[in-house]
């Protein structure tokens, strides 16, 4: 099939590589704002090059994918479901929940297929996770610990564009916690600080975050974040029911180490990137795009699937901003 790819800056040139190399993939079409970096990973790739996404939609494209930076995301998407090709987009899909809202009715009305890049539905510990508590194995379940720890923080330009850590770093976290649980949350209480660069505080963030939040069934969920875990990057979950827990991330490569005299877990080594923590996820959730394209299945994670992941982190932002919990049912949802 032939792939159109718009945006090749850090996760449009990973994608690019990833998608290069899979077998279901005869031709791949690329563009970018800046058509010089388009060119260099074309010229690197060996593949074909296109001078916006228009032409990229035009030029006769199975499948589009969105990797630009957030603000084209949704008029891209707009595009692309004008089109009537089927699109994955990278989170969000929009700057604002407004937006979003849109997009959603937008991709419901014309049933165009919209896949939104969460990609750890496609890892394999989470995977398990969620087919513990389907299958009832874990009893039923009271308590979910999760949490996103980057290694370093992102470069002081990003921050002002990322939403906030709710926005950008959590929503991973509140997808996945949908996806294990098959739950809606009902409530949130927030809170975040800074103890690291002043830029996190100049464009009204924090570097480090947590919050609480009660699902639909009365479960508790601890969330935490942060941009400084100095021993690498760690993303793991917890699920704790009554006959037994069990944990996603937990192996060598775990980003601590014990205080525990004679114990050597984990051995490492650790992770340092969300690319190399999730690769194999990435690869999964692209082959799924494929089978989404060729009408094999409906998109596993749809617009309103983000829409409500980002109603969570708006919640938060404003459980946040305000100090007090904040009902889900004050978050406009279709």
């Amino acid at each position: 099939m032939r792939i159109g790819l718009a945006g090749v800056g850090r996760i449009g040139a990973f994608h690019a590589r990833t998608l290069a190399v899979l077998d279901f993939v005869d031709e791949l079409v690329v563009t970018d704002a800046d058509l010089g970096a388009a060119k260099s990973v074309a010229d690197e790739l060996g593949i074909e090059v296109a001078p916006d996404a228009e032409a990229l939609l035009a030029s006769g494209v199975d499948g589009f994918v969105i990797t630009t930076a957030t603000p084209a995301h949704a008029p891209l998407l707009r595009q692309g479901i004008a089109a009537g090709v089927p699109t994955f987009c990278e989170k969000p899909v929009a700057s604002t929940l407004a937006e979003t809202l849109g997009l959603a009715d937008l991709a419901a009305s014309t049933g165009v297929q919209v896949h939104v890049g969460f990609q750890r539905r496609f890892d394999a510990g989470y995977r398990r996770a969620r087919a513990a508590v389907e299958s009832g194995e874990l009893g039923f379940i009271h308590t979910i610990r999760a949490n996103t720890h980057d290694q370093a923080p992102p470069h002081a330009s990003y921050v002002p564009t990322s939403g906030g850590i709710f926005r950008d770093c959590n929503v991973h976290d509140f997808d996945i916690l949908r996806f294990v649980t098959g739950r809606e949350v009902a409530s949130v209480y927030a809170t975040g600080a800074n103890k690291g660069a002043d830029f996190f505080a100049a464009a009204g963030d924090v570097d480090t975050a947590g919050a609480l939040l009660t699902l639909d069934d009365g479960t508790i969920a601890l969330i935490s974040s942060t941009r400084y875990n100095g021993a690498g990057h760690d993303v793991r979950m917890e699920v704790h029911g009554e006959k037994g827990t069990i944990a996603v991330g937990l192996d060598h490569s775990l980003a601590m180490r014990s205080a525990e005299e004679g114990v050597d877990f984990p051995r490492g080594p650790q992770k340092w990137s969300f690319m190399e923590r999730f690769l194999p996820a990435y690869q999964a959730e692209l082959t799924a795009f494929a089978e989404v394209v060729r009408g094999e299945r409906t998109s596993p994670c749809t617009v309103r699937d983000a829409l409500e992941a980002s109603r969570i982190a708006e919640a938060c932002e404003l459980s946040r901003a305000e100090r007090r919990p904040v009902a889900l049912s004050e978050i406009k949802g279709i």
